[in-house]
């Protein structure tokens, strides 16, 4: 490389030279090398150099960032990449497990729009819970729905004669039932995805298994993997939850039909009047 004044030599930077090429605050360099996403400076003197590849390494991380992507995930991603994995296939894996599962376009209500499909029901102590539950998010002065399908469910309900506090009551116990039902299935895959787990380690214990690391042995394989749960978890929860419906009905309620059906036969004439 052709000498430049004060050592420096051409594609490299000081570290001021470097965040105005890369657009990115001196500040967030140092943060980067700190979480070890970016390489150190090589040192000649007191004067760190830095080079083409800490400004595409930068670049990169900037495209990560808009993304979505959080400095710990970009931590794990670079790190699989310098293991020698192929980062588009660690990218493919990343989008597989974070992008949204359900289909429903995102739509935001006003506090008013709920009080006219709630009525009075609709107040501070149910919206917290609404919110509390993660079926409404604020929006500035509105508020998120998380699933426009599930509100129209509770307004129908409302509607039918239900105290909006029963019906939240229910979808609350049932999203923690169908969380359990999530982590269940989360927990096969895992199990298939990762080999350094045996069999016998594999179930409800394994979910949330603290801080450990597995390694992904196929992060390509892994996200058609997850990619083909989709469709089947749903199918099976639609199937086992119509099997577990047609039984509860025939229990619960076939026993509250006999018992009005006996109660009509008992009562005379003259009691019915």
């Amino acid at each position: 490389m052709a000498s430049r004044p004060d050592g420096e030599q051409a594609g490299e930077y000081r570290i001021n030279d470097l965040a105005r090429e890369s657009g990115i605050p001196v500040r967030n360099i140092r943060l980067y090398q700190e979480r070890r996403i970016l390489p150190p400076p090589v040192r000649r003197g007191r004067v760190g150099w830095y080079s083409e590849a800490h400004l595409a390494r930068l670049r990169l991380i900037a495209r990560l960032l808009d993304r979505g992507y959080s400095l710990a995930h970009i931590g794990e991603l670079i790190s699989a990449w310098e293991r020698g994995r192929d980062l588009a296939d660690v990218l493919g894996l990343e989008a597989a497990l974070t992008s949204p599962w359900s289909e429903e376009p995102q739509t935001v209500i006003s506090a008013g729009e709920l009080q006219r499909l709630f009525g009075r029901q609709e107040e501070r102590g149910t919206l917290d819970r609404a919110i509390a539950s993660g079926m409404l998010s604020p929006d500035g002065t509105r508020f998120r729905v998380a699933s426009p399908q599930l509100l129209d469910i509770a307004v129908q309900l409302v509607q039918a004669g239900y105290p909006l506090s029963v019906v939240l009551k229910v979808a609350e116990d049932s999203m923690h039932d169908i969380e359990r039902v999530a982590e269940r299935y989360v927990s096969l895959v895992k199990g298939t995805i990762t080999p350094s787990l045996s069999p016998g380690e594999v179930g409800e214990e394994s979910v949330g298994g603290g801080d450990e690391q597995t390694e992904i042995d196929d992060p390509a394989a892994a996200a058609a993997l997850v990619q083909r749960l989709r469709p089947l978890a749903r199918k099976s929860v639609d199937a086992m939850l119509a099997m577990a419906m047609e039984s509860a009905v025939n229990q619960v309620l076939g026993d509250a039909v006999s018992a009005l059906a006996k109660e009509g036969r008992t009562q005379s004439p003259d009691g019915d009047r």
